[in-house]
């Protein structure tokens, strides 16, 4: 991951556990589907993002997240190396398999430079 991007990760996990901490489901999750975004074709960011979701399921007592993301953590520690569908937000509401366009916000920290 070069280092915009790291950085950019960085700050999306960081902000997401603050909304963690603060009880706010949706931003945290919101904040994991970015970070999800950035760092899903390095195994160790891509997994962290899903852990976090299934965090995120659980305090929402939300059973199809933690379903989901029980089976996207396994899919991102042996998956991630080989293939990822570009784009994809990572949540239990989309397929895991889809990709999606990359929202213009990332498309530039995303760029090889």
């Amino acid at each position: 991951m070069q280092e915009r991007q790291r950085r950019a990760f960085d700050a999306a996990m960081e902000a997401a556990r603050c909304a963690y901490a603060g009880q706010d489901w949706s931003r945290a999750f919101a904040q994991l589907e970015r970070a999800h975004i950035l760092g899903q074709r390095r195994v160790g960011a891509h997994t962290l993002t899903h852990w976090w979701m299934l965090k995120v399921g659980w305090q929402r007592r939300d059973g199809r997240e933690m379903r989901g993301q029980g089976l996207r953590l396994l899919a991102a520690l042996l998956m991630s190396r080989l293939w990822v569908p570009t784009g994809n937000t990572g949540g239990a509401n989309v397929n895991p398999l889809q990709p999606m366009p990359i929202p213009d916000a990332l498309r530039d920290v995303m760029e090889e430079r």
